[in-house]
């Protein structure tokens, strides 16, 4: 892949964590349409029912639901071929159920890293590490 297809990538990745960060559900679900294969492949440690763009979009409803007000900020991107690596850190406020437990109004900090592989400009395959550890201990969930 040429350095120009490389950095259309990032920039499309930009674009989409952007969209992301917006805490609209009608922006998140037009940006995964617009960024986002149809048949996506998403290997993360989530289990929505879903395959695909729609797993995808399922997994920002229930992000949502629980933490309104959730950000996404990318730490380091790294570029190479049609590959693009995020290391995120995300901050959010439980506001709302999430892996069954109630609403706790505390605010959560943890890290994931994610790396996106791109087919024809557009996000066809993502491959996550999510520190859930990290957001059950916050919660009260697990023992610190």
């Amino acid at each position: 892949m040429s350095a120009a297809g490389a950095t259309s990538n990032t920039a499309t990745l930009n674009r989409f964590h952007s969209a992301m960060n917006s805490g609209a559900p009608e922006t998140i679900s037009k940006a995964i349409d617009e960024f986002v294969a149809p048949d996506l492949l998403f290997h993360a440690p989530v289990s929505m029912g879903a395959t695909g763009a729609e797993a995808l979009k399922r997994v920002w409803e229930v992000l949502l639901r629980a933490f309104p007000d959730i950000h996404v900020a990318v730490e380091e991107t790294i570029t190479e071929g049609d590959k693009v690596l995020v290391r995120n850190t995300v901050t959010g406020t439980h506001r709302g159920e999430y892996r069954g437990l109630p609403p706790t109004g505390k605010t959560v900090t943890y890290s994931e890293i994610f790396i996106f592989r791109f087919a024809g400009g557009r996000i066809a395959e993502i491959r996550g590490v999510v520190d859930v550890l990290a957001q059950l201990r916050q919660l009260g969930a697990l023992p610190s």
